[in-house]
């Protein structure tokens, strides 16, 4: 039976691979929506190819350029924040929710107001405003599927089975390219070096995270508000071949681990075929050719961002936005050669130290608060010697 689908960031790696698995099923999908922040042509190419209805630029000043594309198609072309959100509200069976950063809140929450299937992949909408999209998905009945592969694979686990039998969610991390660096090294690395990934192909800023592990961190929070076990029962562990991507233990000790390759098609798979499967072009997983699968506990003295998102998770409250924001800032000037690479998780902590506000109580607090702390880390920068 053919679903609707609407993909909110058509032209990330997320949007990539969904389009790709809905490529290979023609007959499971109806594009109903597809957006992109600008990249006119691409949009209007991949509208084209699947028949959207309508296609939305974030940008306005792009708007033009998308029109002049799709003319003659039939596919509509609308432009701006208020569009992005008309087309999350349009209904529709399943809408992949992949705009990255902030710019993705509002249009998440469209999808989630109108009570319909989310496949989340917009790591701030529960990281920066986690508490408001919960209370939005239990008000308006809305179902969020975790599109992350940590969190797909915790979901994964966790099915047919109770959240009050659960003893301990382990969520695994590969350490990233500078796991067994020394101290010295770590804070000589350079943009490059930090980017490179031994596991996954990722953007440069998902990448850095990778190698600080404040990813590891920001998945850490997006688990404690999907999974209501409580911080006591979250864990992280370092598994270098990023083939185990969660474990779920259970109070009778027997601990499901879902297990695959180093690939976003299987957890975009898994939610779009939600509550069943479908193929991808994955090869099998070969256990005797990978040889071992090794975990070590994670280093917080090199690598603090895990113990600086456990921080925020304790302290509640504007604490993760502000860290997100900061970060994202931190990030940027290390990409830039502004700061060095142990820099980072410092001028994310020096802001969380400097910054406060009240909790979140609506989706404009939480965009208040992303531009205040993204403002402090930037004085931060400015005004301490963070090199």
């Amino acid at each position: 039976m053919t679903r609707s689908l609407t993909l909110l960031g058509a032209t990330g790696s997320i949007g990539a691979s969904t389009l790709d698995l809905v490529r290979r099923n023609p007959d499971a999908w109806r594009v109903e929506a597809l957006t992109a922040n600008c990249s006119a042509a691409e949009l209007a190419a991949l509208a084209r190819e699947f028949g959207a209805k309508v296609a939305v630029v974030g940008d306005e000043n792009c708007l033009p350029e998308l029109r002049e594309a799709l003319e003659g198609s039939g596919i509509e072309a609308t432009g701006g924040q208020q569009a992005l959100c008309e087309a999350a509200q349009r209904p529709v069976e399943m809408t992949v929710a992949a705009i990255v950063g902030c710019a993705g809140l509002a249009p998440t929450m469209a999808a989630i107001e109108r009570g319909g299937t989310v496949a989340l992949a917009n790591k701030e909408a529960l990281v920066s405003a986690g508490e408001v999209m919960t209370a939005a998905v239990a008000k308006h009945g809305a179902t969020i599927l975790p599109t992350d592969s940590e969190h797909n694979a915790i979901f994964q686990c966790l099915s047919g089975g109770r959240i009050e039998d659960v003893a301990r969610i382990t969520l695994t991390a590969s350490g990233g390219p500078l796991r067994t660096w020394s101290a010295e090294a770590i804070a000589a690395a350079t943009p490059a070096e930090a980017v490179a990934h031994p596991n996954w192909s990722m953007g440069a800023k998902i990448s850095v995270d990778s190698a600080t592990m404040m990813n590891k961190g920001l998945e850490y929070i997006e688990a404690f508000h999907l999974f209501p076990v409580g911080l006591d029962r979250l864990r992280i562990v370092v598994h270098p071949q990023s083939i185990i991507h969660s474990m779920v233990e259970y109070r009778d000790r027997s601990t499901l681990a879902q297990l695959g390759p180093s690939d976003m098609r299987v957890p975009i798979a898994s939610c779009l075929a939600w509550p069943k499967r479908m193929d991808t072009p994955l090869e099998p997983l070969d256990l005797a050719a990978i040889g071992e699968l090794t975990f070590e506990a994670p280093d917080e003295s090199r690598f603090p961002a895990t113990r600086i998102a456990r921080e925020s998770i304790e302290a509640g409250g504007a604490a993760p936005a502000v860290l997100n924001a900061a970060n994202e800032i931190a990030v940027e000037a290390f990409l830039a050669g502004q700061i060095a690479f142990t820099r980072i998780t410092a001028l994310a902590e020096s802001t969380l130290e400097r910054y406060s506000a009240s909790a979140p109580r609506t989706l404009a607090d939480v965009l208040a608060i992303d531009s205040e702390a993204r403002q402090c880390a930037r004085d931060c920068l400015e005004n301490s010697v963070l090199v």
